[in-house]
């Protein structure tokens, strides 16, 4: 089940362990998506707005615990490749400890600061009783969140990609099941969802602790490295931070997109939440192509296999840029039907705004592709710094051009192209960067 990436075919050995990263996450997507297409279909419009804004809060918080993990995952897959077990087993303690902590303080800042969101988001009154009451219940996952990809982001690292799905298609399961008992069965409205969502976490992050403590020999005679060294912790900080900063970073900006779709009010607010639902499983595969790609290169890398890395770079490049345009020309032709899912065809301007977002945006998809490959890249090369730029300019780009294009004439629509023209800055600096230094960040090669 484990799949050491530094031998056999290349494209080969990375499709088949991105394979189950891919699966694992279109289910994950299954939790929030399962919440949004329930309450949208049966409980009405306001709730689908408070759910869908939810959902990018969520995914800011969230990305913090998932870019501590994948930069602690990074570090895990290097000593895996150089076969150092020790090494391997000092980090594993070490970041746990560091994320741990992260996590109980977001935890806490989560709740502390819930009144203030409001006003951050620019939430209409009518949907903030909604809203409120659903983040209430959905940050009390927050802890589930850590634990299943702290120990999710160990074991892709060392090749195996399946059990984290195995327990993803449980939960998720679950989840749809829950959701429907608690919102139809129950009548319990979006704090079902949420209930639903949580109960499911906690099977998936609690699940998958146990087996690999008990499965995994890197997680037993541990107690040797419970005196944190801070040479240690400082190698763990500078991956797991700089990632992190690389994730929530991406993920702010979509916040503050948010809060001035939000000023558009119910209608625009309701079609940006389906349609963003949409856009994460379309462009899913390609992410998670990206951080298989990161871990076969983070492999290579310890392994001191720059051939190896090449060619991975290579065939990674044509195939997630071919999958994009695959994606985007199955997304423009089914843009309607796809909106038709989560909102009553009734209601047509909300299925007209969802249409016309998934048409500019999603004709695109084969730049955030290239970028995804490009973080994964500079992350498995000890360059988690080039991620956290690449970042700024495709994020800073939209930002920026949202809120100046929202002004004109073009309004809303200015919103929906600010994405890809952010994707497309930063694709051409990480490529020319590569290009420039690529002696350099593979100067072990000529040792």
């Amino acid at each position: 089940m484990n799949q050491d990436l530094t031998r056999g075919p290349v494209m080969r050995s990375m499709l088949l362990f991105a394979i189950p990263m891919i699966l694992g996450d279109l289910l994950q997507q299954c939790y929030n998506v399962a919440d949004t297409l329930i309450v949208g279909r049966f409980v009405g419009t306001n709730a689908l707005a408070a759910v869908g804004s939810s959902y990018s809060l969520m995914t800011f918080l969230t990305s913090i615990l998932l870019g501590l993990c994948m930069g602690s995952g990074a570090l895990f897959s290097m000593y895996f490749g150089r076969r150092d077990p020790d090494g391997l087993r000092e980090s594993l303690v070490s970041s746990f400890a560091l994320i741990a902590v992260v996590a109980v303080v977001l935890n806490i800042l989560s709740f502390a600061c819930l009144d203030w969101i409001q006003v951050f988001l620019q939430v209409p009154d009518e949907v903030w009783g909604l809203m409120r009451q659903y983040l209430a219940i959905i940050f009390t996952g927050i802890p589930a969140i850590f634990l299943y990809n702290y120990f999710a982001s160990f074991l892709r690292a060392v090749g195996n990609s399946v059990v984290p799905l195995a327990f993803l298609a449980v939960s998720a399961c679950l989840n749809i099941v829950l959701d429907l008992y608690f919102v139809l069965g129950l009548g319990r409205s979006v704090g079902g969802a949420a209930e639903a969502t949580v109960i499911s976490q906690y099977v998936s992050g609690i699940g998958i602790l146990i087996y690999t403590l008990a499965r995994r020999t890197e997680f037993r005679g541990l107690g040797k490295y419970l005196r944190l060294r801070p040479a240690c912790l400082k190698e763990v900080a500078s991956y797991s931070f700089l990632t992190c900063i690389q994730q929530s970073v991406m993920n702010l900006g979509i916040l503050m997109v948010q809060g001035l779709v939000n000023s558009f009010g119910p209608t625009v607010m309701a079609a940006f939440a389906a349609a963003v639902k949409i856009d994460s499983f379309a462009y899913l595969p390609v992410q998670d192509f990206g951080n298989a790609f990161s871990t076969f290169i983070a492999q290579n890398y310890g392994a001191k296999d720059a051939g190896r890395i090449r060619a991975g770079l290579k065939g990674a490049a044509f195939t997630s840029i071919g999958f994009g345009v695959v994606l985007s020309a199955l997304v423009w032709v089914f843009a309607a039907p796809l909106m038709g899912l989560f909102v009553d065809a009734g209601e047509a301007a909300v299925i007209a705004e969802g249409v016309r977002y998934l048409h500019i945006e999603g004709a695109f998809y084969f730049g955030i592709g290239c970028l995804f490959l490009l973080y994964g890249l500079y992350r498995a090369l000890g360059r988690p710094g080039m991620s956290v730029v690449l970042t700024v300019i495709s994020l800073g780009t939209r930002v920026a051009l949202a809120y100046l294009l929202s002004a004109t004439p073009l309004g809303v629509v200015g919103i929906w192209w600010s994405v890809p023209i952010g994707w497309a800055l930063a694709d051409i600096a990480g490529v020319g960067y590569y290009l420039l230094r690529k002696k350099r960040l593979l100067s072990w090669s000529d040792e």
